[in-house]
């Protein structure tokens, strides 16, 4: 559940520019009463996966206003929240932490005027927007394997595998693109050899012929969205026409 975020300011009125609001407030005593939601900053607020991001509310009031509350909940009015400290700033000015436990998507702030005596005497409503950015998926290459393990030289060599992600239990990722590399017995560098896309379920397919003896593995580069990911190396011995083993 989710706090509703509750600030009270008493101070003076700050000067700002008018970028968001609801409208003219309504004044229940005096027709000269008003407040305005005047900015929101950043706005849409952009939260990191694992850190928070501040946003600021900036309230203009006339001075009649003697206490300003703020409180922020999504727009869709589904999600009840608790409440929670809104840190109050000089000049009706408030600030509110955001993090990835926060629903994304339309919010609204709504600030209410009080006068001297504690009553409501004026409203106004503003909507901003928190984009939540997730962290990267993690991903593996499952049942790699290069075959046959032994092979006549010239031959094809046949890879097979899996890239899954982790989406609450492992699955298979389409359409993304895996490389199969090599490196010869007795070397330190790996070579590109082949490549393949991943069907709906996540197996991709390759083929090389066979030069030298050495070990094979698959690597997914990973994406915007998607870990990278390395198979474990297979080996395979290459032998020539003259081997008999």
């Amino acid at each position: 559940m989710r706090k509703i975020a509750v600030g009270i300011l008493s101070a003076l009125v700050g000067g700002a520019m008018l970028v968001s609001g609801a409208g003219v407030a309504s004044a229940t005593t005096k027709t000269d009463t008003q407040l305005r939601i005047r900015d929101i900053t950043p706005n849409p607020v952009v939260v990191k996966a694992g850190a928070e991001t501040t946003a600021y509310f900036d309230v203009g009031a006339s001075s009649d206003v003697k206490k300003v509350e703020l409180t922020l909940a999504p727009a869709d009015g589904f999600h009840t929240m608790r409440n929670r400290d809104v840190k109050d700033l000089e000049g009706w000015r408030f600030a509110a932490g955001f993090n990835e436990n926060d629903p994304a998507g339309k919010w609204r702030a709504t600030a209410v005027a009080f006068d001297g005596a504690g009553k409501e005497i004026a409203k106004d409503s503003a909507y901003f927007s928190v984009e939540i950015q997730k962290g990267k998926a993690d991903t593996r290459i499952s049942r790699f394997d290069a075959s046959p393990s032994k092979v006549r030289k010239g031959k094809s060599i046949f890879f097979s595998g899996r890239l899954q992600v982790d989406d609450d239990g492992w699955e298979g990722v389409r359409n993304e693109r895996v490389n199969i590399y090599f490196r010869a017995s007795g070397s330190n560098a790996w070579k590109w050899v082949a490549s393949d896309r991943t069907s709906w379920d996540g197996k991709f397919y390759a083929k090389t012929r066979a030069s030298k003896s050495g070990s094979f593995r698959a690597v997914f580069s990973g994406d915007d969205e998607l870990e990278s990911a390395t198979s474990r190396t297979d080996y395979v011995r290459v032998y020539g026409s003259w081997w008999r083993g």
